[in-house]
Order: C-alpha cells, then structure tokens, then sequence
C-alpha cells in the first residue's frame, strides 16, 4: 500500500519524505489556506520534495474553467495529480483529463456508486473519505471494502485513495482491505512507529549495553 501524506507544510513533507517511505502528497484549498502560502508557490514546492503524485485541487465548479485551471496547474511539475470533486462536471473534466494523459484524483467519494462513476470516467485515484462517514455514524471502511469488490470485479485500473484518515486503525484495515493507497497527516504516519514493547525493548537493550563499559564509536 502506497502512503501519501495529506498536508501543505513543507517541513512535515520534508521529514516524511527523507524515511524513504512517503509516496505521494495530497493537498486541498483548506490544507494550502492553512499554510499561509501562495498556493501554486507551494505546490510547486512539494512536487520538487517528493518523486510521486502531488494532488493540487481545482476550486472551478464548471467543467470548461475546471480545465483551464487545470492547464495552469499541470504546468507547475510531471508529478501533478489534477484534483477534482466527484461532479458531473468534474468527471467531464477527469475524463478529458485522463484520455489527455494527465493523472486526476477524484476527490469526495463518499459512496460505492460514485466510485464506480469515477472508474468509468478514467480515474487514476478515487479518494472515498472514511473518517467523516465514522462522524455520521457509519464505518467509513465498509465503504472501502465495496468498493475494492467492484473494481475487482471489472478489472478497473482506478487505484483506491483512502482518505480523511483519522487513526492509525484506518491504516491497517485499508492494508487488510487491500486499499491501493492511503493518505494521512503526518501525525497519524508518526504514530505508526509507536509501539510500547518497542520502547521498552530499546530501553532494556541499552541498559544492558551500557552494563558493558563498550562503546562503537
């Protein structure tokens, strides 16, 4: 499973990527606006940090000016991903997109049906959002789960985006689901490291090693 990291501090991206394990960056006007940086700046930024897909959201709600904007930020760097909500007119513009060679990640999926749209529009990525489906009572990951038993049904290339990731259990079950992807802020992919026995097993072997008088260096 490929990890994305969901945010627009360059600093966070940074760190991440230097683990070797960040595959990809997602962002959104909110993740930008929270930045406090020139959007195309930014984005620009972050796909010089990182060798795979950056998601730079379009904000148009109409297909022809979805394009435009599209245009100008495709242009920034080879590794933008066009972002755009899951519309009529924003699947005009991720098949346009897509037949054009360009890589769109289709952005608040919230049901199987719309996944389904978005793979017959020639997704690259969909991104269902399973943290505000837990907000409204439902588990987020059923929603991943059909959509992975359709797209294994047909065949469909679309890779599964699994987002507005909250804890580090939406992490595991998108891997046992078999999710293609997952993107999180960088404070859930830290917490993946964190294991309690981890610390004490650390805490006892250096007791032990300092037991020893030695040093490596």
């Amino acid at each position: 499973m490929k990890f994305f990291v969901d945010t627009a501090e360059i600093a966070d991206i940074r760190d991440l990527a230097s683990t070797g394990l960040l595959d990809g960056v997602t962002t959104n006007p909110s993740l930008i606006a929270k930045s406090g940086r020139d959007f195309m700046e930014v984005t620009k930024e972050i796909c010089g940090i990182v060798d795979g897909p950056v998601s730079a959201e379009v904000v148009a709600l109409d297909h022809e000016t979805m394009i435009k904007e599209a245009e100008v930020l495709r242009k920034l760097a080879d590794n933008v991903c066009i972002k755009v909500p899951l519309t009529v007119d924003g699947l005009k513009t991720c098949k346009a997109l897509t037949d054009d060679g360009t890589m769109v990640n289709v952005t608040l999926c919230f049901s199987a049906n719309q996944a389904l749209l978005a793979a017959k529009a020639g997704a690259t990525f969909v991104s269902p959002f399973v943290g505000r489906h837990d907000d409204n009572g439902t588990d987020g990951m059923d929603l991943i789960r059909d959509i992975r038993l359709i797209y294994d049904n047909y065949y469909f290339d679309t890779e599964i985006l699994v987002a507005s990731v909250r804890h580090t259990v939406h992490v595991l079950e998108s891997a046992r689901i078999g999710a293609d992807v997952m993107t999180a802020p960088p404070k859930v992919i830290h917490a993946l490291f964190n294991h309690v026995l981890t610390d004490k097993g650390i805490e006892g072997f250096l007791a032990d090693w300092k037991k020893t008088g030695q040093s490596i260096i």
